[in-house]
């Protein structure tokens, strides 16, 4: 007889490479309305960063505060707004970006990377580093399962990344073009769904 749990034999769907919407009413507080950007997702839980949420720093104002000096080949890389990654490690910044590089400490998710290391940042001033790049302070992270919990309930939708709604298309309208990807109205979309 078999000791193996039904929990066990079944297999993790991975939402890493996904975007994840935030259902109106499900889900609350810092992360809601957000549009989450899974970098990792294993059984240890899941990281990601939220990447419409800009705040009122900007990245030129983020390299003076850790003392790097700004070349004049930054350009207009200095004024691209930090975002509110997620409610955890909210003092520590976060680079999502492609092409992945050689930075000493990444997470490489395909063509993109998140990168922690001072490193990054210090290309970015001398006006160098990648060519796409979104700058967080802290990040949306789940516990062992607690990400499969809350997509069972309905707190999530998800669709694959599209590098555009990333780096390209305005911070404002990310959420509707993740949901565009779906085929879905925000409209169509209410804070009980799910509900009878």
């Amino acid at each position: 007889m078999s000791t193996t749990t039904p929990s066990s034999t079944t297999p993790q769907v991975d939402f890493s490479r996904q975007l994840l919407v935030a259902m109106p009413g499900m889900v609350g507080g810092s992360l809601a309305d957000t549009v989450i950007y899974i970098c990792e997702h294993n059984d240890q839980g899941a990281l990601g960063v939220v990447v419409n949420r800009p705040m009122d720093l900007t990245v030129g104002d983020l390299l003076k505060r850790l003392d790097l000096e700004l070349s004049l080949e930054i350009g207009v890389r200095q004024a691209f707004p930090v975002f509110f990654g997620g409610p955890v490690q909210t003092d520590r910044g976060f680079v999502l970006h492609t092409p992945v590089g050689d930075y000493s400490s990444s997470i490489v998710i395909g063509d993109l990377a998140l990168t922690t290391s001072r490193d990054v940042l210090q290309e970015v001033a001398a006006g160098s580093g990648p060519d796409h790049l979104l700058v967080t302070l802290g990040y949306a992270g789940w516990g062992a399962g607690q990400l499969e919990e809350e997509m069972a309930q309905g707190a999530w939708l998800h669709v694959e990344a599209d590098a555009d709604i990333l780096f390209e298309v305005p911070a404002a309208e990310r959420y509707h073009a993740a949901l565009a990807q779906l085929g879905i109205d925000p409209i169509m979309l209410t804070g009980t769904a799910g509900h009878a």
